[in-house]
C-alpha cells in the first residue's frame, strides 16, 4: 500500500482532495483528527493538545490503513503539528519529530496557498498561508520527501493529482482505477 499525504497551509484543499482520490480510486482516506478533537473540546487548545492530536492523527492512519486498497490518502500528518508547535510555541514534542521521520509518506502533495481562503471556525490564520506555505516547502525538502506542489484551482489541482499518481504508480493506477 502507497500512504499519500497532503500538506499544506489550512483552506488549500487537502480534504477535498483526498476524498476525491480516494473515490476516485475505490480506497480510503484519513480524515484530519485535529478537526475531530478541536471541534470538541471547549477551550482553546494548547502545547499539550498538539501531541494528543499527533497521537490521534497516527491511530487514525491504522484503523484506515486495515481497511485501505492500494492507496491510502491521508488529509495531513504529523508535518502539520510539527509545524504549527514549532510556529506557535518554538519547540517540538519530540515524539512527533520521531514519528514523523519514521512514518514517513511514500508521496507527498504539497498544497499551495493560491486557492480563495474559506472561513471556517477552526481556522486561524488566513494572512499567514504563504508563509506557512515556505514552512512546509522547507520541511519537505530537509525531510527528502518526494513530493509535487498542487496549485491553481481545485479541478486543476484534481488532473494534476491524478497524473502524477498515474506516472509515480503506474503498477497499481490499472487495476485501481477500473
Amino acid at each position: 500500500m502507497q500512504k499519500i499525504i497532503f500538506t499544506g497551509p489550512e483552506s488549500t484543499g487537502k480534504s477535498l482532495l483526498s476524498a476525491f482520490l480516494a473515490d476516485t480510486m475505490n480506497t480510503r482516506w484519513v480524515p484530519e483528527y485535529a478537526r475531530f478533537y478541536l471541534s470538541r473540546i471547549k477551550r482553546p487548545y494548547t502545547e499539550g493538545d498538539i501531541l494528543h492530536i499527533a497521537r490521534g492523527q497516527q491511530q487514525w492512519e491504522g484503523v484506515w490503513a486495515r481497511e485501505a486498497r492500494g492507496f491510502l490518502f491521508c488529509d495531513t500528518s504529523l508535518l502539520v503539528p510539527k509545524i504549527w508547535s514549532s510556529y506557535k510555541y518554538g519547540r517540538v514534542d519530540p515524539w512527533i519529530v520521531d514519528t514523523l521521520q519514521a512514518r514517513m509518506g511514500d508521496f507527498y502533495f504539497l498544497c499551495n496557498a493560491d486557492l480563495p481562503w474559506a472561513y471556517d471556525p477552526l481556522r486561524e490564520h488566513p494572512h499567514l498561508r504563504e508563509a506557512l506555505y515556505d514552512l512546509y516547502l522547507d520541511s519537505l525538502e530537509q525531510m527528502g520527501a518526494d513530493y509535487v506542489v498542487l496549485s491553481g484551482s481545485l479541478e486543476e489541482r484534481k488532473q494534476t493529482a491524478l497524473l502524477h499518481l498515474q506516472e509515480k504508480f503506474p503498477h497499481l493506477w490499472g487495476e485501481l482505477i477500473f
